[in-house]
């Protein structure tokens, strides 16, 4: 199963994207602002800097699984090997206030947010969940 996040508005304080799966709109995403300016995946060369807690994932593939997150208290898909990043998930929330780097999935219906949250998150990890179930590798592009 592989999820593309393809980011569609990169603002001052937030980023509006959209997730598809196996090439099928799945739903908008907003995230933290993107700090890798030239996409290339690494967020500390040229003048990019991380600031915790305010900074999207940079572009690339990254594998994803299904683990309890200690946080939330509740199985989350958890993106892997993010370069700099620990602990990113795709759970529910609804401003880039919400995110710390992870990936909100939602409807951009009300700029600057994502509503219907919860039900996009569920949606996604009984997707995961089925595809574990059959074998499959997960991965998300963000691009």
């Amino acid at each position: 199963m592989k999820f593309i996040l393809y980011r569609r508005y990169l603002g001052p304080d937030y980023t509006i994207g959209i997730l598809s799966v196996d090439n099928q709109y799945l739903c908008d995403t907003i995230e933290d602002k993107v700090r890798d300016l030239n996409h290339d995946g690494d967020l500390l060369d040229d003048d990019e800097k991380k600031v915790y807690g305010e900074t999207a994932i940079p572009f690339g593939l990254y594998q994803v699984e299904l683990s309890m997150s200690p946080k939330f208290k509740r199985l989350l898909p958890l993106v892997l090997d993010v370069k700099h990043f620990t602990g990113i998930r795709i759970h529910r929330g609804n401003t880039a206030k919400d995110s710390h780097g992870c990936i909100l999935p939602g409807e951009n219906k009300v700029k600057g947010m994502v509503i219907n949250s919860a039900k996009y998150e569920r949606k996604i990890v009984s997707m995961i969940s089925k595809a574990i179930k059959r074998g499959e590798e997960i991965s998300i592009q963000v691009k």
